[in-house]
């Protein structure tokens, strides 16, 4: 546990959207550490939701389902932060998926492309639309993150939807990042590097240690895996007052990487 001077969080309320595994958890762990008053996890994975609410603490964290394709749930998630505890301040937009195939642009599926463009794409939209209306409707300086990746600024060889939505991504948080700025309210995203989460392990249908070694072969940095800790820790820095001065940013977590 962090010392509580160290508590970067202190009486924040946070929603954290695709909460239930991988790096949403971790970061709902990484923010009652320091100190949030209140998450709220967001997930469609409810009984895992509610596991993870539930060994974080229920007087700190709480579950709640939202299907982020859904602009309703999204808007239905956001008044509940706001009708039950007073606020949102931070919001981490970071429901995701992978398509189960290559999706090369000979081969694309557009039932796959449809659907993951509404949860990365979509979901993310309506998570910033709907956590900035209710920051400026309460006059909060906060902050939203979004997960992009480091198909954000590249091509790829594969997955082109995904790549596609990422890129989309970036576009969405430097475009609000212009227009909410004069509320005070600051909108960045973290792009990591592959890493080995219940998503990316079931897409390669390999271990953990195999996974974690395809993606290190594209990082210059050699020595240590990336884990979903390490993305949680930059993305407390971006909901944190220690980047109050930092907006429109694309953070990159990738241990300088090059190529797949």
């Amino acid at each position: 546990m962090t010392e509580s001077s160290d508590k970067k969080l202190a009486g924040k309320v946070a929603i954290i959207t695709g909460g239930a595994s991988g790096i949403g958890e971790a970061t709902a762990r990484l923010f009652a550490d320091h100190g949030a008053r209140m998450i709220i996890i967001a997930d469609i994975q409810d009984p895992l939701g509610q596991q993870v609410a539930a060994s974080i603490g229920s007087h700190i964290c709480t579950y709640m389902h939202c299907d982020v394709t859904d602009d309703d749930q999204v808007e239905a998630l956001v008044q509940s932060s706001i009708e039950n505890y007073g606020q949102l301040d931070i919001m981490f937009s970071n429901a995701g998926i992978i398509s189960k195939s290559d999706q090369t642009i000979l081969e694309l599926d557009f039932p796959q492309f449809d659907l993951l463009m509404a949860v990365n794409l979509r979901g993310t939209v309506a998570c910033v639309k709907h956590a900035a209306r209710a920051m400026v409707g309460n006059r909060v300086r906060g902050s939203i993150v979004c997960t992009a990746s480091v198909a954000a600024s590249r091509g790829v060889k594969r997955r082109t939807d995904y790549a596609m939505s990422k890129h989309a991504v970036l576009g969405l948080v430097r475009s609000a990042s212009k227009q909410l700025g004069v509320h005070g309210i600051r909108v960045n995203c973290v792009s990591p590097n592959g890493l080995a989460t219940p998503m990316t392990l079931q897409a390669h249908e390999r271990s953990v240690e195999e996974v974690e070694e395809i993606y290190e072969a594209g990082r210059v940095l050699k020595g240590a895996a990336l884990r979903a800790g390490n993305v949680a820790d930059a993305v407390l820095f971006l909901a944190s007052d220690d980047s109050e001065l930092i907006t429109g940013h694309d953070l990159a977590v990738d241990g300088g990487f090059q190529d797949w």
